[in-house]
C-alpha cells in the first residue's frame, strides 16, 4: 500500500500497491507478505500525518465553520464536528475500514477486517504498520462528513445529523473509497486521485448541496444579511487547515520520500495561489478584498490540488491553484446570487467544484511532456482525461442519488429540520441548552 515510484516511470505506485494489497488479501495473503520490512521513517511520517489530518477537523474545520455561522449557532457547529469525529471512529472500527479496504468486489469491500480483525502490532501495509494505515485513513473518513456540515449549518436537527452521518459514511464514503483506493473499479480503470479529490471533496461537496436543496434555505435567505459572526475564529481555523493539509496530502504517499516532499510543496503553492487569485477576483468585482475571500480561496486551492498532489510539479500546481481561486469564486457567486441555493458555508462551490476541477486537471499536469509545467507521470493526456472525467462524474452522480435517498430516510425517521421558532432562537440553546458566548 506504500507509494513508491516504479523505476520505469508510469503510474504512481500508491495506486499500484493498493491494487497489490487488495489482490493479495483476496487470495488470503497476510498484509506483511506484500511488504518488505517495517521502516521507522515511513512509520513516523504516517503517524505524524495522522495527527495533522485529525488536527484539520478538530480544531481546524470546527473553528473555520464556527466563525462563519451566526452567534446563536456557533456551539451547534462545534458539537456536530466533534460528534462526527467520535461516531465515525466507531463506525470505522466496526465495519468502515473493512468495507473500504478489505478485498471484496469492484464496488465494495468484504467484512474480514471488521473490528480491525488481523490488524495487530505485527501486521504491515507496505513498510508501515497496518494499524497506522487504518488510522490514517480513519482521519479522512472523519473529515469528509464533517465538511458536509457546512451545507446544512444552522437548520438541521442534531439527531438527524448523527443518523445521516452513519448511513452516509457506510453507504457513500466507504464504497467510493473502495472504488478509488481499495482495489475497486475506478482504481482498476486507472483513476489518478492521490489524496481524495473524488473520495473526499467531490463526495462532501455534492452531499452538501443536495442537503442544502433538500432541507431548504435558512429562514430569511437570501434577503437577510447572514454575515460570519467571528472572522477571527475562521481565520485561525483556516491556518490550522493549511498546516494540517500537509499531512493530508503529504501523508498520502504513505512513506517519507520524494512523493511526500513534492506533495507538500505543491500543496503549499496551490493554497497560496488560490488565496491570492480569489482575493484579486473579489477586489476587482467588489472593490475590496476580504479576509473571508482570502481564506476561502486558500481552501479552494487546497481542495483542488488534493487529487493531483502526488503527480504534478510546482509550476503545474501554480496553474491549478490560480484556476481554483478564479473558478471557485465564480461558482460561489453563481450559486448564491443566481441559483440562490443556500449551501450555507459554500461547500459545493469550493470542495465539489474544486474536487472536479482538480481531478480533471490532474489528467493534464501529471504528464511529463509539458516542459516546466510537467508532472511525474508517463501518461496519454487524452486517455487519462477520459478516465478522470469518468471518475469525477461517477462519484458525483452516485453521491447525489445516495445522499438524497438517505436524507429522505432520515427525514421519515426523525425529521431533518428544526422548526422556524427553533431556528430563530438558535440551535445552541434549542438543541444543546448552552450558549457559545456568555459575556
Amino acid at each position: 500500500m506504500q507509494s513508491q515510484r516504479d523505476g520505469a516511470g508510469g503510474r504512481a505506485s500508491r495506486l499500484r500497491r493498493l491494487q497489490m494489497a487488495a489482490a493479495g488479501l483476496a487470495l488470503g495473503a497476510a498484509p506483511a507478505a506484500l511488504a518488505d520490512t517495517l521502516d521507522g521513517g515511513d512509520t513516523a511520517w504516517v503517524l505524524s500525518s495522522t495527527a495533522l489530518v485529525l488536527f484539520m477537523t478538530i480544531p481546524g474545520l470546527s473553528l473555520f465553520y464556527a466563525g462563519l455561522v451566526r452567534t446563536r449557532n456557533v456551539l451547534s457547529v462545534l458539537m456536530q464536528c466533534f460528534a462526527i469525529c467520535c461516531l465515525v471512529t466507531i463506525l470505522w472500527l466496526l465495519v468502515g475500514y473493512s468495507l473500504a479496504f478489505d478485498a471484496g468486489n469492484a464496488f465494495i469491500g468484504g467484512l474480514s477486517k471488521a473490528l480491525f480483525a488481523g490488524v495487530g502490532e505485527e501486521a504491515l501495509s507496505g513498510t508501515i504498520p497496518e494499524s497506522a494505515f487504518a488510522t490514517f485513513q480513519l482521519t479522512f473518513a472523519i473529515i469528509t462528513p464533517a465538511l458536509i456540515v457546512g451545507g446544512f449549518a444552522e437548520r438541521m436537527r442534531f439527531s438527524s445529523v448523527l443518523i445521516f452521518t452513519t448511513l452516509w459514511s457506510l453507504l457513500v464514503y466507504a464504497p467510493i473509497c473502495h472504488w478509488v483506493w481499495g482495489g475497486g473499479w475506478l482504481q482498476e480503470l486507472g483513476l489518478m486521485d492521490f489524496a481524495g479529490g473524488t473520495v473526499v471533496h467531490i463526495t462532501a461537496g455534492t452531499a452538501a448541496v443536495v442537503a442544502a436543496i433538500t432541507l431548504g434555505s435558512r429562514r430569511g435567505f437570501p434577503g437577510t444579511m447572514m454575515a460570519p459572526h467571528n472572522m477571527t475564529l475562521t481565520v485561525a481555523g483556516a491556518g490550522m487547515l493549511w498546516v494540517g493539509w500537509f499531512g493530508f496530502n503529504g501523508g498520502s504517499a504513505l512513506a517519507a520520500n520524494g512523493d511526500a516532499a513534492m506533495a507538500i510543496t505543491v500543496t503549499h503553492i496551490s493554497a497560496a495561489a488560490g488565496a491570492f487569485a480569489w482575493m484579486v477576483a473579489e477586489w476587482l468585482r467588489f472593490g475590496k478584498p476580504s479576509a473571508l475571500g482570502a481564506v476561502t480561496g486558500m481552501v479552494a486551492g487546497l481542495g483542488t490540488i488534493t487529487p493531483a498532489s502526488g503527480f504534478v510539479g510546482p509550476a503545474g500546481a501554480l496553474v491549478i491553484g490560480l484556476a481554483a481561486g478564479i473558478v471557485c469564486f465564480g461558482a460561489t457567486n453563481f450559486m448564491k446570487r443566481t441559483l440562490r441555493i443556500d449551501d450555507s458555508l459554500d461547500v459545493f462551490p469550493v470542495h465539489g467544484i474544486g474536487g472536479v476541477l482538480g481531478t480533471v486537471l490532474t489528467g493534464i499536469f501529471a504528464s511529463k511532456a509539458l516542459g516546466v509545467f510537467s508532472g511525474q507521470e508517463d501518461i496519454d493526456i487524452g486517455a487519462q482525461l477520459g478516465v478522470q472525467a469518468v471518475g469525477a462524474l461517477a462519484t458525483l452522480a452516485y453521491t447525489a442519488i445516495a445522499t438524497f435517498v438517505i436524507l429522505k430516510v432520515v427525514d421519515a425517521l426523525t425529521g431533518n429540520r428544526v422548526t422556524e421558532e427553533q431556528e430563530t432562537e438558535g440551535l445552541d440553546l434549542v438543541l444543546h441548552n448552552e450558549r457559545g458566548y456568555d459575556l
